[in-house]
């Protein structure tokens, strides 16, 4: 039995038969606009995909200026982290002082930020920043007791917003961002940010580094936005099915590739601006959550009965775009149906999720559920060369990404720690040892598993 084409099931006049744009050539007289508006219900904006389209909220309303003047202490008076080596006593002070205001201020009121996606937003961003601050200022030998003043709210914050009460993703680089010269508008609004007119707002080092290090994973963001315009419009053309829409597809999973192929040099550009070392000894280290904690020390959130149990620091598996990618052309890195990367590896691509957004969330089980999947209509097809080699294209582009990214923890992580290990104990062994046994080691083996089960996903020609 033969599955019916629109067109046989379809009344004449229905949207679907009449003639439809080519995403590839924009919007032409005659011709209708399949898009909707249903992206604004996950929070992705048609100019700035995951990114809000306007610079997040910069500072919350006065009955919240406690927490916002907390935060701009911390980041003004340079506080270091204890386990710098060089740490004198005067900065050890300094961040006692600092810490001692926090455990003093009082535990302020919730109720109206919870009327507002922005202000939780910020106010999650400034607590978990506050958090962070405060638990790697404090010498390794202490218990970590998360003060009431920062605990409570940040809890009831994180609670509303469905994520970890933790620095994500989402904290360092979706919402913490700003233009540096003005924008041009149009009739629509604000033209979106150009990749080289971003700064980042709060830093916990202050250096440029860290600036260009978030930076990088913004203009990733950015530049995505169109391969986020071409899932919608393949996902338009595989309803339709037919010869022209087959064609159409071909074409945007080759410009597809070529995204991809973009945001992988992008990636690669954070060697530009962010030192290695730097980024290993005064930045990463801001960063880590409960599970990665130096010390291993067990994370307490004091005036909660039920303690949070998701708390790893943020990761560029974080981001939902790089995931739609999977999802979208079939990977089945993250998605949930059978088969696929290991039961460990799965497990760990999902708990990524659960510090997304919660609409980013929904975006990528919405994708996941699209009832023809691109690559079921590549293999479902009468032997299309062109079509499995546009297929085929786009998913080595999101490989060679995969490639480079382990590149990039290579550069930022295992090297900085081989060096370290290698100063400390003065044995160039010790140093490879290193190599073989850290968590870093441990992260590079499963990239390279997912980056390797991407490469499998290449479809190959049948002969017929």
């Amino acid at each position: 039995m033969t599955s019916q084409l629109p067109a046989d099931i379809l009344p004449p006049d229905h949207f679907l038969l009449q003639p439809r744009q080519d995403f590839l050539l924009g919007v032409q007289e005659g011709h209708i606009d399949t898009s909707t508006l249903a992206a604004h219900d996950f929070d992705v904006d048609t100019r700035t995909g995951f990114m809000p389209p306007d610079p997040p909220l910069s500072r919350l309303p006065a009955q919240w200026e406690l927490w916002e003047t907390a935060l701009d202490a911390a980041m003004q008076a340079k506080l270091q982290l204890s386990v710098k080596a060089d740490l004198t006593v005067e900065e050890k002070k300094s961040s006692e002082s600092w810490r001692k205001t926090v455990r003093q201020l009082p535990v302020l009121p919730m109720s109206e930020l919870t009327h507002s996606e922005l202000l939780l937003r910020r106010a999650h961003h400034v607590l978990t920043f506050i958090m962070h601050f405060y638990i790697y200022t404090l010498p390794l030998t202490s218990s970590v007791f998360i003060p009431e003043p920062i605990s409570v709210p940040l809890i009831a914050i994180s609670s509303h917003l469905q994520l970890p009460p933790v620095v994500t993703y989402s904290d360092n680089v979706l919402y913490n961002w700003d233009i540096i010269r003005p924008r041009a508008q149009n009739e629509l609004g604000f033209e979106p940010p150009a990749l080289d007119n971003l700064r980042s707002r709060d830093l916990f080092s202050g250096t440029i580094d860290e600036q260009e290090f978030y930076l990088a994973s913004a203009r990733i963001e950015l530049r995505g936005v169109e391969a986020l315009e071409l899932m919608r419009a393949t996902m338009d053309e595989l309803f339709v099915a037919d010869e022209i829409a087959t064609r159409r597809i071909t074409a945007y999973l080759h410009k597809l590739a070529s995204i991809v192929h973009d945001l992988e040099t992008i990636l690669l550009d954070v060697r530009k601006g962010c030192d290695p070392d730097i980024f290993y000894h005064s930045i990463r280290p801001w960063f880590r959550g409960a599970d990665s904690d130096p010390a291993h020390r067990k994370w307490v959130f004091e005036g909660i009965k039920k303690q949070p149990i998701h708390l790893s620091g943020p990761s560029a598996g974080q981001s939902a775009l790089i995931h739609a990618l999977d999802v979208f052309l079939g990977l089945d890195n993250c998605n949930v149906v059978e088969g696929g990367v290991t039961p460990d590896q799965r497990t760990l691509l999902r708990r990524m999720q659960i510090y997304m957004p919660r609409h980013h969330r929904n975006f990528l089980l919405h994708l996941s559920s699209n009832p023809r999947p691109v690559r079921m209509f590549v293999t479902q097809m009468k032997p299309d060369a062109e079509l499995l080699n546009a297929y085929n294209s786009a998913v080595q582009s999101v490989k060679k990404f995969r490639d480079a990214h382990i590149k990039i923890v290579t550069i930022y992580i295992i090297g900085p720690a081989a060096r370290e290990r290698m100063k400390l104990e003065g044995a160039q062994e010790v140093g490879k040892q290193v190599l073989k046994g850290t968590g870093g080691t441990d992260l590079v083996r499963f990239l390279k598993g997912v980056r390797d089960k991407t490469a499998e996903a290449v479809i190959k020609p049948t002969l017929q």
